[in-house]
């Protein structure tokens, strides 16, 4: 097995915190009880010595985790294309777009953005792994929109830090079912895996992790609405399992409760990314436009007769 050795240094915000929920808020791409095995396992030192998961953390200590690659299978660089939308020496701004998945998994071992990014540049963050180079979030494979990937290690830590504390903003453009009523609202449902259908997220009230999503109407259509989505919180399928819980579920999202003659996929667009820049610690904002198929599907509803 290959290992790969990261080291971080503990941030006076931090302190006291548990060990293992502190480098899961540090490493997003990586759960919390996954980090307390690695840690019981000896693999994660601090100060050069080893302690229990719930060790409370002091501002200055380095953490050092030794990294298992065991899963690097064959992946390669392609030459797959890629539309830039920012970069610097420190992150990669991409317009991901639907039908590409994020990263290697079971099923999906190659066409990946990671692929892509290899090819593109191969200085990328360390911290997910080498089946997650530079990868601070994920967006689902249909959906659509702007991603953001760390170059450094540091810059990958700054970034997941701004996620973990809900200080990254995210924008989203999501096309629904339904005449939504009030200007605006949220919701705030804990959700979790169904314990029937383990790909499927439901809402949770026992035994979910808490979610919240903002949304407002942008415009209204005889049958459907199109909202200005924030998430606060990064849960997977959160947007989609929201959205069918208000009864307003995603166009196209066959899986959450409602397909379309009008778009093939989820109607669910990463629209922009606001973060403070991990190097000149500047507000930076990005925007990306709605991909054809989401304005060929707005299109069509501006058609609909009520």
């Amino acid at each position: 097995m290959m290992t790969a050795i990261r080291e971080v240094q503990v941030a006076g915000e931090d302190e006291g915190k548990r060990l293992d929920f502190y480098l899961a808020g540090i490493f997003a791409e990586v759960s919390r009880s996954q980090f307390k095995k690695m840690i019981e396992q000896g693999s994660v030192r601090i100060e050069g010595r080893t302690v229990s998961a719930h060790y409370p953390v002091k501002s200055g200590e380095k953490v050092c985790v030794e990294w298992p690659e065991k899963d690097a299978g064959d992946l390669e660089a392609e030459d797959i294309s890629l539309e830039i939308i920012a970069e610097d020496e420190a992150v990669i701004l991409v317009n991901k777009p639907p039908g590409m998945v994020v990263h290697p998994a079971h099923g999906n071992p190659s066409h990946t953005l990671v692929n892509a990014l290899l090819f593109y540049c191969r200085k990328l963050s360390g911290i997910g792994g080498v089946i997650r180079p530079g990868i601070v979030h994920r967006l689902d494979k249909d959906t659509s929109g702007i991603i953001i990937v760390a170059k450094s290690d540091r810059a990958h830590a700054f970034l997941a830090r701004q996620f973990k504390n809900q200080t990254m903003e995210r924008v989203y453009r999501v096309a629904v079912k339904g005449v939504v009523q009030h200007e605006e609202g949220i919701c705030e449902e804990a959700v979790g895996r169904s314990f029937l259908n383990r790909k499927k997220v439901i809402v949770k009230p026992s035994g979910g992790k808490d979610a919240t999503t903002y949304f407002r109407v942008i415009k209204r259509f005889a049958k459907a609405s199109l909202l200005e989505v924030r998430p606060q919180t990064g849960r997977t399928h959160q947007i989609r399992v929201h959205m069918a819980h208000l009864g307003h579920p995603v166009l196209g999202d066959a899986f959450y409760g409602v397909s379309s003659p009008w778009i093939a996929r989820q109607a669910v667009h990463a629209f922009a990314l606001g973060f403070i820049h991990p190097v000149s610690r500047e507000k930076k904002y990005f925007e990306c436009p709605m991909p054809g198929d989401m304005q060929t599907l707005l299109q069509q509803l501006e058609k609909e007769k009520g």
